[in-house]
């Protein structure tokens, strides 16, 4: 769930000081949805899960596990995962190799050649090797696992835990337990045992669909990232997936489907928006620096707050600070963002300056954030610091050094929103556990409102969630720059670089509950420890809080 890539027109369903109808303004903002009518189709040509149009040949989005050369091969390991136009998958079953031995840890498992215990001459033998195991474990009159579990019970058995895990994972599978079974193929890349791996997404293929339940749309991208993870083509999918097709105007449409659909950009945006708008009711030049500007759609409303504010509205100053898939989605630099809030402030007539930092965060310094003495500054970190890498990844630790070059400008208030996630430094198999808790819950709240048979469905979660699942999953060291931290570590941040917490205003709680009456009653707002928590039944997905 990239911020970079939001859609910026923001038809909003409630009405408060920070959430209003924007019907007056829409030729200010981004340009509005357009339903497109593209027919799937699979594309044979090439590697990965291409997805084409019949009236065009254009290639236009695609996952690429991209082959390596390496020192040993794993037979009939495919290369790809592709879909058939019915959404099924189809194995390619060409032999993949992978690269050559890597020194082991926790976060470079994947490269090392295969544990004496699963090395094996042949698919064959493997696979007689199967039928033993299968014999010993259920007998050779064993038509159920009834009478297994029965000799286990009697003490007739001595089963160790290795074979109890085959047996959990063949029951799995016979019940076609997708979870249990990506899980199961996670830990055997985990521990080097390539072959259960093989065998494991084989029986994946079967079961994975991106036009099925959530699970089974989440399975496909989650078994995408395991084959990448092998070949070690993740890095290269994560960079592909801003692909050049569709056009900038299509791609921005996918991003407003999720935008519309998923409340999440929203609690980010209206919590943010509240807690500027508290800290400045009585500053007459605000300086507002927004460390991810994207599409800049998120000071509309603040802009339209501050107009109505009583004794009229302050001076306005918006620093927007830019990256290079920010740029693309957009369709333009930052002048086109600079060019709408301006002609917004402007109906609304509100004195507005907009200043461009078309830099990256971990090059930004002093000199790019155009600080000017009288002005009461803001700054905004919404859905940017997880890409910031930190001191596990290299000597620069950027997250805390962006942190303390803001603390040193004395801002009134400095707004966070972040995944309720926790992916930076976990491991490769822990990492992977908590992206498939994570997003089973945000592909299950799509589900709810976006029907499945939804032309554009397919589109939405690759383009906005797919490549950031393999990255996830797929990458490590300065590659995975989709890092995510609890809520718990960010305080622990801003506490060490100075800050102290911003209560935010109570009025910003009574406003985000107005908007998810608008959406399904599983979603659940939550309040504690000066924070607000947006989360899908019993998991938190979305946290914002603010600092001064």
């Amino acid at each position: 769930m990239d911020i970079c890539f939001v859609a910026a027109s923001e038809q909003h369903r409630g009405s408060s000081m920070y959430y209003q109808p924007l019907q007056q303004i829409e030729a200010y903002s981004l340009p509005q949805y357009r339903t497109l009518n593209h027919q799937l189709y699979y594309n044979n040509e090439g590697h990965g899960t291409h997805f084409s149009t019949p009236s065009s040949s254009e290639f236009y989005c695609t996952l690429e596990s991209s082959s390596a050369t390496g020192s040993f091969t794993v037979y009939n390991s495919p290369s790809t995962v592709s879909f058939s136009p019915n959404g099924s998958p189809i194995s390619q079953q060409d032999s993949q190799s992978y690269p050559p031995d890597q020194d082991h840890s926790p976060d470079n498992n994947y490269g090392s050649p295969m544990s004496g215990s699963c090395i094996t001459d042949d698919v064959s033998n493997f696979k007689h090797k199967l039928r033993e195991l299968e014999s010993v474990m259920f007998g050779p009159d064993s038509d159920n696992l009834d009478s297994y579990d029965s000799a286990i019970s009697n003490g007739t058995n001595f089963v160790p835990p290795e074979m109890d895990c085959w047996r959990q994972t063949m029951i799995a599978i016979s019940s076609k337990n997708l979870k249990h079974i990506l899980i199961a193929c996670a830990k055997a890349i985990a521990d080097n045992d390539l072959l259960m791996a093989q065998w494991l997404m084989d029986e994946l293929r079967q079961m994975v669909s991106v036009s099925g339940e959530p699970i089974q749309r989440l399975g496909a991208y989650m078994l995408e990232g395991l084959v990448a993870r092998l070949a070690a083509s993740g890095s290269s999918i994560y960079k592909s997936l801003r692909c050049k097709e569709p056009e900038s105007a299509e791609l921005l449409s996918y991003m407003h489907i999720l935008y519309e659909v998923c409340p999440y950009f929203k609690f980010g945006y209206m919590s943010a928006n509240g807690a500027i708008a508290e800290a400045m009711k009585a500053e007459d030049r605000v300086h507002i620096i927004d460390f991810q500007i994207a599409q800049g759609s998120q000071w509309i409303t603040l802009i339209q707050a501050f107009a109505a504010r009583p004794g009229g509205p302050p001076h306005i100053r918006i620093t927007g600070i830019d990256d290079s898939t920010s740029a693309y989605a957009r369709g333009g630099g930052l002048h086109i963002v600079g060019k709408r809030l301006s002609k917004l402030a402007e109906h609304f007539k509100v004195p507005f300056e907009f200043h461009a930092a078309a830099v990256s965060g971990c090059d930004i310094q002093l000199h790019n954030l155009g600080v000017r003495p009288g002005e009461a500054l803001a700054v905004n970190f919404a859905f940017m610091l997880h890409h910031m890498p930190d001191e596990s990844v290299s000597t620069q630790n950027h997250r805390d050094r962006l942190l303390r070059l803001v603390k040193s400008l004395s801002p009134k208030v400095v707004t966070l929103v972040e995944q309720e996630s926790n992916t930076n430094t976990a491991a490769f198999f822990p990492r992977f556990l908590e992206t498939l808790n994570y997003y089973t819950a945000m592909f299950e709240s799509i589900d709810v409102t976006l029907p499945r048979d939804h032309k554009e469905r397919i589109n939405v979660e690759q383009h906005c969630l797919a490549r950031d699942i393999v990255n996830i999953i797929a990458c490590e060291g300065v590659e995975r720059v989709e890092r995510h931290e609890l809520l718990g570590k960010w305080k622990s941040r801003f506490a060490m670089a100075g800050f102290t917490p911003y209560p935010l205003s109570s009025l910003v709680n009574v406003t985000i509950k107005k908007l998810l009456e608008n959406y399904s009653d599983r979603y659940r707002l939550e309040e504690k420890d000066g924070a607000l928590y947006l989360g899908w039944m019993n998991r938190d997905l979305v946290a914002s809080c603010a600092w001064r």
